[in-house]
């Protein structure tokens, strides 16, 4: 089997030729493979993430594309916003800060580039000594133009190939509920958050209708939200974001076209009630303590049969510090713990370290696809 034969009979729950090996790579690694500063792929999109995406799969042979969420607004619904640069460090790296064209409105937060790491995100201007609204910036000039929406899309898939699956967001969502500003805001005042769901169910029939309408359907489509019970306990989980996911998994279930969670962090409440409630086909990273609560043979066991689980070597202690063989030892233990009867992707318990060494990347496919036969 291709990559992509073996990733799509396991969604559809057939018997692939082999346990598939999706070690999540998404953004450090394949950034590193390029050899250029990280702002070079982030900012100028030389090349874009995806591209160098594609091309660190192919490079380790690993059966991908769950991690592919860089293609932008598919659908041309959503406001445009303008990457701008609002300064410049002496040692080369800068912060940028986004403007609504739309709206003539500054991004709360800016982000932080520098050569050798992804952007620092999510940081308040006042942290780093910045104003809310910039006193000045500069327009930023060399970004590297790719086609947009589906034209990017089918570009991406074609790009793939026999390399992996190519998903699409549903509109659905694990995680209506995030920060610790919103948690208080949730228990001052719920009402607002009951909208935000409300405007999520609304917006899923109309996305998946647009979906039913495509020439060119998607291999899977995404559900998840990074982190879902962080911020939410499994009670405020249940009444916020589990009708968003069994509305998006349920549509997508008449579509015919399988449905992926991804939700770093403690997630065994969540693989229960994906698999009791919904009809969610994939979830990962399953990670184990202490970043996670998740062990893998316990979650075969009770729901194997309803769910396909993907996970969940540990990125630091195996892949990034742990030795060739200790990676062939765990990746052996999951294949035993999870891989009879189908039903389960190889993968690592979150994104792999920027320093993750080749050779232990190579030697989790290898494991895969001689001691993970079928």
């Amino acid at each position: 089997m291709t990559s992509r034969e073996r990733l799509l009979a396991a969604l559809h729950h057939q018997i692939p030729d082999c346990v598939p090996c999706c070690p999540d790579i998404s953004n450090m690694v394949p950034c590193k493979l390029t050899g250029k500063p990280f702002w070079d792929i982030y900012v100028y999109q030389n090349p874009p993430l995806w591209k160098a995406h594609i091309d660190a799969l192919k490079y380790f042979d690993v059966d991908g594309g769950f991690e592919m969420y860089s293609w932008g607004d598919l659908f041309g619904d959503q406001p445009e916003w303008e990457r701008r640069i609002v300064r410049r460090n002496q040692d080369g790296s800068f912060v940028t800060q986004t403007y609504c064209l739309q709206t003539n409105e500054w991004n709360k937060y800016v982000e932080v580039h520098t050569r050798d790491n992804p952007p620092a995100a999510l940081v308040l201007p006042e942290q780093i000594g910045l104003p809310a609204v910039p006193d000045a910036w500069e327009e930023i000039t060399g970004i590297k133009q790719w086609p947009k929406g589906m034209e990017l899309w089918k570009l991406i898939k074609k790009e793939m190939g026999a390399q992996g699956v190519i998903g699409m967001p549903s509109g659905g969502t694990t995680c209506l509920l995030y920060g610790p500003d919103e948690v208080y805001a949730y228990y001052d005042d719920p009402s607002q958050f009951y909208e935000r769901r409300e405007k999520a169910l609304s917006r899923i029939e109309v996305i998946m209708n647009r979906i039913a309408g495509l020439d060119e359907k998607p291999d899977f489509l995404f559900c998840g939200g990074s982190g879902s019970l962080i911020w939410q306990t499994p009670e405020t989980f249940q009444e916020l974001s589990l009708p968003v996911l069994k509305k998006a998994t349920e549509m997508a279930c008449d579509l015919g076209i399988p449905t992926h969670v991804h939700s770093c962090g403690p997630e065994k409440e969540l693989v229960r009630m994906a698999a009791e409630e919904t009809k969610l086909t994939v979830i990962d990273p399953l990670e184990v303590p202490p970043m996670g609560d998740c062990i893998l043979k316990e979650l075969k066991q009770r729901y194997g049969r309803k769910i396909v689980l993907k996970g969940n070597l540990h990125t630091t202690e195996v892949m990034l510090k742990g030795s060739v063989e200790t990676v062939r030892a765990a990746a052996r233990k999951a294949i035993d713990d999870a891989a009879e009867g189908g039903g389960f992707i190889l993968s690592t318990g979150d994104q792999c370290g920027r320093d993750t060494p080749d050779e232990n990347i190579r030697a989790m496919v290898e494991t895969a696809r001689t001691y993970g036969k079928y």
